[in-house]
């Protein structure tokens, strides 16, 4: 696996050793000594000393056995033992993401900070400018006054020299919704309340103190029981890998998934559904129809956008259709989703037929922890090859344009796409359900780029979106199927 940054890397490394510790059966006391081997002596401290860095090193390896880590009461607790207690435990909980307070930098809030370029221009546009009389100068150079400053932009936008810039804190600028805060301390922590579990805190901390808590030890101690386990494959795992779909298929049965199925299927699924519930609600007048297939949004509607609701699709998830068929055709199996989605494990949790979500960093490490180099595999036919509509879904546009096609030329769809979730986005999809929508039917996608940008992935999003295409172009569209 590619390493994006330091963060990523050490959390990936931690999955890995997790892992390893449940395929190997690997003695307590090593198990105890994960943040030592990660972290030797004689190595440079990424924090104040080697203490802290394996002091966080641990809470990563709680939140990798599953655990949130915010209520911990014993610091002194052996991994050995969290270890035990996931591999006892008969389901995972919620919520999804956990924050390792010691981890986290407590930065101090969002402002807008004057630099050394600054010239002391007479013309002075950043002060005229400023809507609070923020702004003074002192030794020939502008000043911001942080107590009376409402971060509105004003003096960055005019300063001719570009001098003014965004000190942001990162997880908060990431936040779609708000549900990041800080405490009494100062540290990050989210309010489940708010959260939509998208993940992009995780993706945007750049000292990794967020963490989604992990179903390995779950999935894993599954796959040592007697009961069939099916892996569910999100489309988006095109590119995520070095192979193709029939080579991560191999990989996959390896890791001792007894079958695994596309998910894509299920999106074909969910195209005809939806399609025929778009003509039926404009056949009834209705104004527009939002897609369902993204959790992070639905969660969105349903704490931040309640004014949506009317508009949103009954239509189930691919994930959903899936996971019923699997249930169906193999009686007593357990059922894993792989995708690239923090999002979609929250969905699993409401879901009868979902047992537990891997993402895709999740596989990656596990094709690691046991040296599977999918590449040189051999490619395994799948026993249903899904619509390319179906296999278009996780990219921007792919949902809108399958039940487009489905709905036909006549039925007078006008697409309307959402590229991400940000605050600005929110408040368009406000403005949406106050009829200022430019379109009948709403896609909308939590992750730019779409399911490829998820934040549990492994692969470049655009790279991704290229294989997805590539995938897509090898089969055959839904209307000839």
């Amino acid at each position: 696996m590619q390493y994006q940054n330091n963060a990523t890397k050490f959390r990936r490394e931690v999955l890995i050793r997790v892992a390893k510790a449940m395929l190997e059966d690997t003695p307590p006391e090593e198990i105890d000594k994960i943040p030592h081997r990660i972290r030797p002596k004689n190595e440079e401290n990424l924090r104040c000393c080697i203490y802290k860095d394996r002091a966080v090193l641990r809470l990563r390896c709680v939140a990798a056995m599953g655990f949130s880590v915010e209520n911990e009461e014993d610091d002194s607790a052996r991994l050995s033992d969290y270890f035990e207690k996931a591999q006892e435990r008969t389901s995972p909980d919620g919520p999804v993401m956990t924050v390792l307070d010691i981890a986290c930098k407590g930065c101090v809030r969002s402002r807008y900070y004057v630099t050394d370029a600054c010239q002391g221009c007479i013309a002075r546009p950043c002060a005229v400018n400023c809507p609070v009389d923020a702004i003074s100068f002192r030794d020939g150079r502008s000043v911001i006054n942080p107590e009376t400053c409402i971060n509105c932009g004003k003096c960055k936008e005019v300063c001719p020299y570009h001098a003014v810039t965004k000190v942001p804190v990162p997880c908060e600028e990431a936040c779609p919704v708000d549900a990041i805060y800080k405490d009494r301390t100062g540290h990050a922590r989210i309010n489940f309340e708010k959260c939509i579990s998208c993940g992009r805190c995780m993706r945007s901390c750049p000292f990794g103190a967020v963490m989604e808590k992990s179903q390995i030890v779950d999935v894993l101690q599954a796959i040592k029981g007697k009961a069939p386990v099916i892996a569910m494959v999100a489309p988006a795992i095109a590119g995520q890998f070095p192979g193709d779909l029939g080579q991560i298929a191999n990989g996959l049965m390896k890791l001792g998934f007894d079958k695994v199925v596309e998910v894509a299927s299920g999106a074909d699924i969910t195209t005809k559904k939806e399609a025929a519930e778009f003509l039926e609600r404009m056949h009834e007048g209705q104004k527009m129809m939002t897609t369902s297939c993204c959790p992070a949004y639905i969660e969105t509607v349903k704490r931040h956008v309640t004014e949506l609701k009317p508009f949103v699709s009954d239509t189930k998830t691919p994930m959903h259709y899936t996971a019923e068929d699997v249930k169906k055709r193999f009686p007593g199996a357990v059922t894993v989703f792989v995708g690239p989605c923090v999002a979609k494990r929250k969905e699993g949790f409401d879901d009868e037929f979902v047992d537990y979500v891997l993402t895709f960093e999740e596989v990656g490490s596990l094709f690691v922890a046991k040296d599977i180099e999918v590449c040189i595999l051999e490619s395994i036919e799948p026993d249903e090859i899904p619509s390319a509509e179906g296999r278009g879904f996780p990219v921007v546009g792919g949902v809108a344009a399958a039940v487009t096609a489905v709905a036909g030329p006549d039925a007078g769809v006008k697409p309307v796409t959402i590229n991400g979730l940000s605050q600005a986005a929110v408040k368009k999809l406000r403005s949406f359900a106050c009829g200022n929508c430019p379109g009948n039917l709403v896609e909308v996608m939590a992750c730019e780029g779409g399911c490829v940008g998820g934040a549990g992935v492994v692969a470049a999003t655009k790279y991704s979106a290229r294989e997805v295409a590539k995938v897509c172009a090898s089969s055959a569209s839904i209307t000839s199927m």
